[in-house]
């Protein structure tokens, strides 16, 4: 059964102590509230020439990562951990379909929202947004396809990784992903270890992002994931499942 957490702002200290074994938690999202009604359907809406909306990555004004139409009647936000075992099966079972029926229409898009629950969420999307904006989506269905695999270095170095923790800011992130496997892992996906090495050596920039994310988390009162929100209203549910028919509520239609 998934496990539900609360979730509250962690300083760069503890989420460097957090015990490995939230590195393989699974994390129910909340039931809550439902989404607007729709006063009909939404016509799709065509991506400029040459180009696709499944396709098209955007960093919103939050400094989530939108794939889709910027510009979408409805736009969706999750609330994720790529450490997260139930954001994993979002990722697998329901983004594809996602993609195809609803955000190829330019109707629907999803902004994906970081929540770091331990360390190692930490320095995963350190990772996955280091470069370009149009990796960002693809980089993290790949954690969450092979999730598992991501964090097998983690249980095989656990007290290693844990040492890692009292290295300079500079360091220790850098050694927590060699350690973990995780710099051979995006190295053979297209981050080289040197583009890693680099995103995980600025601190200042890590710490920014976990405060950032961490005041979108709070100020949205998310406290599971993964956590939907469609036009700012809460998805009653944590499955494809759920999502599918508040999308089709707010007037979403799969493609022709």
């Amino acid at each position: 059964m998934p496990t539900r957490f609360r979730y509250a702002s962690k300083p760069m200290a503890a989420l460097i102590a957090a015990p490995l074994a939230l590195a393989l938690s699974a994390c129910g999202g909340e039931e809550a509230d439902v989404t607007t009604d729709a006063s009909g359907p939404i016509d799709p809406i065509a991506a400029p020439e040459g180009t696709s909306w499944t396709d098209t990555v955007t960093v919103s004004e939050e400094g989530g990562y939108v794939l889709g139409n910027p510009d979408a009647p409805l736009k969706l936000v999750e609330y994720a951990s790529h450490t997260c075992g139930a954001c994993a099966a979002f990722a697998m079972q329901g983004k594809p379909e996602l993609k195809q029926e609803y955000i190829s229409t330019g109707t629907v898009s999803i902004e994906q929202r970081e929540v770091f629950l331990n360390t190692f969420d930490v320095v995963l999307a350190a990772m996955i947004q280091c470069g370009p904006p149009e990796r960002v989506h693809a980089l993290s269905d790949e954690v969450w396809g092979n999730l598992g695999q991501v964090m097998n270095g983690v249980q095989q170095n656990g007290e290693a990784i844990q040492a890692a923790g009292n290295l300079p800011m500079e360091q220790r992130f850098v050694r927590m992903a060699e350690l973990a496997g995780f710099i051979d892992f995006f190295a053979a996906r297209g981050l080289s270890a040197d583009e890693a090495r680099t995103c995980l050596s600025d601190a200042a920039a890590i710490e920014d992002m976990v405060k950032g994310a961490d005041a979108l988390a709070q100020e949205d009162e998310v406290t599971a994931t993964p956590t939907f929100f469609i036009n700012g209203s809460r998805v009653d549910g944590p499955q494809w499942s759920s999502v599918e028919p508040a999308l089709q509520n707010a007037g979403a239609r799969p493609a022709e």
